[in-house]
C-alpha cells in the first residue's frame, strides 16, 4: 500500500495495514470544509473541499483568479480579496490552508508574491478563521507521496483523490493539494 492509499484509507475512516505503523489513527480524521489557496498576483488558485470521515473528499468549488498584466498591483490584490471573500460568504469554511512561498532569488518577485499572500491572509484574518501554511514540498509529499512530483503528477493525483471529472488548471490543482495536505496531516489540539 503506497502513501496515497494509506492517506485515502485513513481519510475514509478505514484501518491501515500493520506495515504502516508510523501513521497514528488515534485521532479522528478531519471533518469540515477547507479552502486551499495557491497565492500569486496574476493567477491565484482557490479550491474548496469538503471532508467527511468515511467518504471521498468532495470539491465544492474551484477557481483561478486571473488578472491581466495591464492591471495594477492594487487592482490584482483587490481581485484576490473579492474572490476569497466570495468563497467565505457562500460556504461555512472551517480552515484555510495556504501554500508557503518557495525560495525566490529575485527580490521584486518575492515582494509581489508577498503582496498576494498578504491579500489572501488578510481576507481570511478579517473573518477570524484559522490559516495554516504548508511548504510545497510537504504538500507534494502528503498528496503524491514524493516531494519532487511534477505539476502534472500533482494535478492527476488530486483529480484521482477527488474523483474529479474535468482537468483542473495547475493553480487550482495546487490549491486543492494544499487543502488535501491540511486534511491529511492536521490534528486537533486536545
Amino acid at each position: 500500500m503506497n502513501v496515497r492509499d494509506m492517506w485515502k484509507a485513513k481519510l475514509e475512516g478505514k484501518s491501515v495495514p500493520g506495515g504502516a505503523a508510523t501513521i497514528s489513527l488515534q485521532k479522528p480524521p478531519f471533518k469540515g470544509q477547507v479552502l486551499g489557496i495557491d497565492p500569486s498576483l496574476r493567477g491565484t488558485g482557490l479550491a474548496l473541499i469538503e471532508f467527511t470521515p468515511g467518504q471521498q473528499p468532495v470539491m465544492l468549488r474551484c477557481r483561478t483568479v486571473k488578472v491581466a498584466p495591464k492591471f495594477s498591483m492594487p487592482h490584482a490584490l483587490a481581485e484576490i480579496h473579492r474572490a476569497i471573500q466570495s468563497f467565505l460568504d457562500d460556504f461555512p469554511v472551517k480552515h484555510v490552508a495556504l501554500e508557503q512561498t518557495i525560495y525566490v532569488q529575485n527580490f521584486q518577485t518575492a515582494q509581489i508574491l508577498g503582496a498576494a499572500r498578504g491579500s489572501a491572509i488578510t481576507t481570511v484574518a478579517l473573518r477570524e478563521l484559522p490559516v495554516f501554511e504548508y511548504a510545497p514540498l510537504r504538500v507534494k509529499q502528503a498528496v503524491v507521496g514524493s516531494g519532487r512530483a511534477s505539476k502534472e503528477q500533482m494535478a492527476k493525483t488530486v483529480m484521482g483523490l477527488l474523483g474529479h471529472g474535468r482537468a483542473l488548471a495547475f493553480d487550482e490543482a495546487d490549491a486543492a493539494g494544499v487543502a488535501l495536505c491540511h486534511a491529511f496531516t492536521w490534528r486537533e489540539e486536545t
